[in-house]
């Protein structure tokens, strides 16, 4: 579970909530069949019309992703896979991370290494990975875009709830105190349409792009360090290089781990 997702949402509910009641608001008045049939359905409809069937399909999987937490690949232990590969390339030909490729999980870092041990060019090995990175980012893109969407269209229609319920309202002035019940109602599709796109849809997208982003980041490490082994260059050297992905603090700590280690 991905827990910065489900603290987020506590809170912004939390804060809607706790603002309404200080607000003098009562909570009692969310509850708007009319409002959350625009907002909700509203937004289903406007998205399904926007995009295609393959992509609405996804939409399920879409929700997983930003509620599960996805299991990362370790980056140093990624560095030191490559400085072992590496070593082990240096000293007994490339043809022997052949036995290594069915140790590898990672279909991706699998696929790389193979190209590798059967004897591919570096620009041929870059150029269908970078190939496959691109098509899953458009995949990840399109998926984000959903909820950015979403995100647009829910706050529109949060100001057309309340237009249609001050239409409604402004039919029967006759009774003051009605006629106010309903002004107040009818604005409440406005704050539902602005909660839902500001702290759902547009969030939601966000977390996507950001995991998307960390993703393609630790593929392009992959690929770097499978074609460093490849124009056999020497341990220390891909250690260095594919630290340069890891945030400052980190890549000190590998590095310095590295110069242990090769001391000892």
């Amino acid at each position: 579970m991905d827990l910065t997702t489900i603290i987020g949402l506590i809170i912004g509910f939390v804060a809607i909530g706790v603002g309404m009641v200080l607000k003098g608001v009562s909570l009692v008045a969310l509850a708007n069949p009319a409002a959350f049939l625009i907002i909700i359905a509203g937004t289903i409809a406007s998205v399904t019309i926007a995009f295609p069937t393959s992509e609405i399909k996804k939409v399920p999987k879409l929700f997983g992703v930003v509620f599960k937490e996805q299991k990362a690949v370790n980056q140093a232990e990624l560095i030191r896979l490559f400085s072992d590969w590496a070593q082990l390339a240096r000293k007994e030909g490339l043809l022997a991370l052949e036995a290594k490729t069915s140790e590898v999980d990672d279909p991706f870092l699998k696929n790389g290494l193979s190209l590798a041990v059967d004897g591919q060019s570096a620009d041929y090995i870059r150029d269908v990975l970078s190939e496959e990175i691109e098509a899953m980012e458009e995949r990840h893109q399109s998926g984000a875009a959903i909820f950015s969407q979403a995100g647009t269209y829910a706050p529109t229609l949060g100001v057309l709830g309340a237009v249609l319920g001050l239409i409604a309202a402004l039919s029967n002035m006759n009774d003051t105190v009605e006629l106010g019940r309903a002004i107040s109602a009818a604005f409440v599709a406005t704050l539902l349409g602005i909660f839902t796109g500001y702290v759902l849809w547009h969030p939601f997208a966000n977390k996507l792009k950001r995991k998307s982003k960390q993703e393609v980041k630790v593929k392009q490490m992959m690929i770097e360090g499978i074609l460093s082994i490849l124009e056999g260059e020497a341990p220390r050297v891909i250690e260095q290089k594919l630290a340069s992905y890891l945030p400052a603090g980190e890549r000190k700590k590998i590095l310095e781990e590295s110069v242990v280690g090769r001391d000892e």
